[in-house]
């Protein structure tokens, strides 16, 4: 096989074993097997057009068209002009597929079954990214490149991925990429020709040290891409896990599945959707709290995660707030007023070891939270959200809260919101269409007040309207999934309250969305168990002296709130029951105004000190130094690994030159033959005039330094090495290949002249300049090159493979050394009648 058949072959194998980090996302997985047959054909197509040859561009070309064939056979064929020719039915029909796969992806739960449209995304995605890798790493002949499509590939996957054996799935797809590497390299080596070729004898004059020597022809570089694949693959292992997290979770750690094993990835809180309805089509209510509270009765304590307050028409998320650090006693719920009872309650909350999410649960409205970590409080939501990558893993923690106990005569009677909270929280996208707000004003026909209008549309949700709760349902929170709710009247948690919201919103009511969890079930301990089943939304709505005020329109899920249950009061008086003191506060339109932290919530880890706890001890440790010199110089060495080439070529160059600028000194003569030449007023570099006078086999040492040099500078620049000419020979091909001027040709012949004095004169003449020769020549081939050339000898200097091969000699003669004279010691000390030498 020749090396592009090579190149080709391992190119779709990388593809596919990438692509193996998929199979645990769907079931069945035959889908694979229809991608490895149009990988393969596609594959081919392009290794018979660079045969033919056509330019590469045709070449990429060819290979779409036949992909898009395939793909028409595959999954358009109805559609298809001649049942084969693809046209604008099945541009729609491709459209139409993707659509419903991209909703089949929200829809099911891990593993999804493969539908049409999922079949497409998959098949699709791994003939669109072999054909790339395809393109990249044979057509154009840049391997390297080529990992960007399959890390693209491998991170889809690991991003949905619930299954505990991930590791092996990225061992797998770096295993391809290797392989990919390795055959692009194996291909670039055989192109060298006798640069690898020769006797192992040692290294040449000539060639300065380009042989082998110890180990054979090619070994030192086959060895040594092995050392530097493993390396490599070291370091994407071990970086990953102890640079920071930027995952941030919602509900529970997506990674998690229903496995026991602990788990990394995590659900962003900007889309809560699919987060809430893959938790509950969980096949086990894997528990993720278990809490104990001095309530006497629990069905009313949710635990609240995040508040929804933000809809842009696409979707619901919170709002981008300043946070601050947790004070000891956290201010009064904006808007609770002193005639509603309160009652203190106290609960003790324990995390699962696997729930691992960045918002802390919390009882609403809690007023002190006790808990060791870096967390930040926002005002507005009212929550806890972990700084510098902390999260609820294993987190055990005490909260202080208000059992708020409303009356429908308060709310009934509270007077008008805030201005500013009022056009804050009632502003609904310009794309939410009519018949929502339409919809609204026909349910609540006939409500006197905001409290009437928002308990018929409870009621309406829960009870009249003819809806049911359906976790398998089609995905999405923007305006046309509510419109398709509202039509269809299938749904979920989810579903309700974001609809419930906007409803209220187009009725002048301030609302917004909370997620978190339902009060759970008890368990035989005493202690109440929350599980991935208890995930839960609901809306919130915003009543004057009372604040924002739960409610409940999910059917079959949670509790509904006392005061939605009461009769609604048909005078305008006050509920007499009176407070004690010591429940409530004042009421309060502003959140507090001790914000001093800038950054998004998205941006945590730019905030400052950590947050201080309940019980006014601050329980911020310190900044974890050890962790940050890691990190810190982990990163270093991720951005100096790729200088290391430049840096070590330049070192060497530096000594070459230096030793070379006072070659001219040679003895027994004992007189100055001169010295170094300055390049183009160029003053002298450092060591460039003679120091002493050198022996005359100092003196030919540095002649043949500054033509290893001068055969490195050329080899940077894209002329081989050749051991098989003469200096005079090599000369006349540095100034040919490099399209040197005159005065680059005569520094290039000048060294070639010292160094046959050096090798063939009984007595070399000394010659002056050298070092000057060489920096012209440097500096002709640099202008001669384009800028491609002139970064990659700059940045990935060819000679500088140099290093590794002497690595690779001193490795090998030292272990040989230890093994074969150690136990030959060894052997004579117990060899009956000799004695130890």
């Amino acid at each position: 096989m020749s090396g592009r058949g090579r190149i080709t072959v391992c190119a779709a194998l990388a593809t596919l074993m990438t692509a193996g980090s998929l199979l645990p996302l769907v079931d069945p997985a035959g889908w694979i097997l229809q991608a490895a047959l149009l990988l393969a054909i596609v594959s081919g197509a392009g290794a018979v057009t660079r045969r033919i040859p056509l330019a590469r561009p045709l070449t990429v070309t060819v290979q779409t068209l036949v992909a898009l064939l395939l793909l028409t056979l595959l999954f358009a064929r109805e559609q298809a002009m001649g049942g084969v020719l693809p046209g604008p039915d099945v541009v729609r029909e491709f459209g139409r597929l993707l659509a419903e796969g991209g909703m089949d992806v929200g829809r099911y739960a891990i593993p999804a079954p493969v539908t049409d449209g999922i079949r497409l995304l998959l098949v699709g995605g791994v003939l669109v990214i072999g054909l790339t890798v395809d393109a990249l790493a044979v057509t154009y002949r840049s391997a390297a490149p080529a990992g960007l499509p399959l890390l693209a590939l491998y991170s889809v996957a690991a991003g949905l991925s619930q299954g505990g054996a991930r590791w092996l799935w990225f061992l797998l797809a770096a295993g391809g990429y290797l392989l990919l590497l390795l055959a692009e390299g194996r291909d670039r080596l055989s192109q060298w020709g006798r640069v690898f070729a020769g006797s192992p004898r040692g290294p040449s004059r000539l060639g300065a040290g380009l042989e082998p020597g110890i180990g054979g022809p090619a070994t030192a570089p086959v060895r040594s891409g092995r050392r530097i694949g493993a390396m490599a693959l070291g370091i994407a292992l071990l970086v990953p896990a102890v640079l920071p997290s930027l995952s941030g979770g919602l509900l529970y750690a997506r990674g998690q599945g229903t496995g026991t094993g602990p788990g990394s990835g995590t659900i962003s809180a900007v889309n809560p959707l699919v987060s809430l309805q893959n938790s509950l089509n969980q096949p086990e209510n894997r528990e993720v709290l278990t809490y104990r509270t001095t309530a006497e009765s629990t069905q009313d304590l949710y635990l609240r995660i995040v508040a929804l307050d933000r809809f842009d028409g696409a979707s619901w998320k919170p709002s981008e707030r300043r946070v601050t650090d947790v004070p000891a006693t956290l201010p009064t719920p904006v808007g609770l007023g002193t005639r509603v009872r309160t009652t203190a309650i106290e609960t003790t909350i324990a995390a699962a070891d696997w729930y691992r999410q960045n918002w802390l649960p919390l009882p609403y409205p809690a007023t002190r939270v006790g808990i060791q970590g870096r967390w930040r409080f926002e005002p507005e939501g009212r929550t806890l959200v972990g700084d510098r990558g902390q999260t609820t893993r294993g987190a055990q923690y005490r909260v202080s809260s208000l059992l708020m106990q409303p009356t429908a005569a308060q709310l009934a009677t509270a007077p008008p919101p805030p201005t500013e909270l009022l056009r804050e929280y009632t502003q609904v996208p310009d794309s939410l269409p009519d018949v929502v707000g339409r919809t609204a004003r026909e349910v609540t026909s006939g409500a006197s007040n905001a409290y009437e209008e928002a308990a018929k549309l409870e009621d309406w949700f829960s009870s009249e309207g003819g809806f049911s709760y359906d976790t398998n349902v089609e995905t999405g929170s923007g305006t046309q999934a509510i419109t398709r709710f509202l039509k269809a009247k299938e749904g979920f948690c989810v579903h309700f309250s974001f609809s419930m919201a906007a409803m209220a919103r187009t009725l002048g009511i301030p609302a917004r969305v909370a997620v978190g969890f339902t009060p759970g079930s008890a368990r035989a301990d005493g202690l109440m168990s929350v599980g991935l089943k208890d995930a839960h939304a609901w809306p919130e709505l915003y009543f004057e002296g009372v604040g924002w005020t739960r409610f409940e329109p999910t059917p079959d899920r949670g509790t509904p709130p006392a005061y939605t249950l009461e009769e609604t009061p048909s005078g305008g008086g006050i509920d007499p029951v009176a407070p004690r003191p010591t429940d409530s506060a004042a009421p309060s339109a502003q959140p507090s105004a001790s914000e001093s932290c800038g950054p998004e919530l998205k941006k945590l880890g730019e905030c400052g000190t950590a947050a201080q706890q309940g019980g006014g001890e601050p329980t911020d440790r310190g900044l974890p130094w050890g962790s940050i010199l890691v990190r810190t110089a982990l990163v270093l060495l991720i951005l100096v690994l790729p200088l290391l080439p430049l840096l070590g070529r330049s070192g060497v160059r530096r000594r070459r030159l230096a030793g070379a600028s006072r070659s001219a000194e040679i003895s027994p003569g004992g007189t100055p033959a001169g010295s170094a030449e300055p390049l183009d007023g160029e003053p002298p570099a450092p060591g460039d005039q003679p120091d002493r006078t050198l022996s005359e086999g100092e003196a030919a040492d540095r002649i043949l330094a500054a033509w290893r040099e001068l055969i490195d500078s050329s080899w940077d620049y894209g002329i081989l090495p050749d051991d098989s000419q003469t200096p005079r020979q090599a000369a006349a091909r540095i100034v040919t290949v490099g399209r040197l001027d005159d005065a680059g040709a005569a520094s290039v012949h000048r060294v070639a002249d010292a160094v046959e004095q050096v090798l063939y004169a009984p007595r070399p003449r000394p010659t002056a300049g050298l070092a000057a020769d060489v920096r012209r020549v440097r500096a002709g081939l640099r202008a001669q090159a384009g800028p491609g050339a002139q970064l990659r000898a700059s940045l990935a200097p060819r000679s500088a493979v140099r290093v590794v091969w002497a690595c690779s000699r001193w490795w090998s003669g030292v272990t040989a050394r230890w093994n074969v004279e150690r136990w030959l010691a060894a052997l004579s000390r117990f060899r009956p009648g000799r004695q130890e030498s």
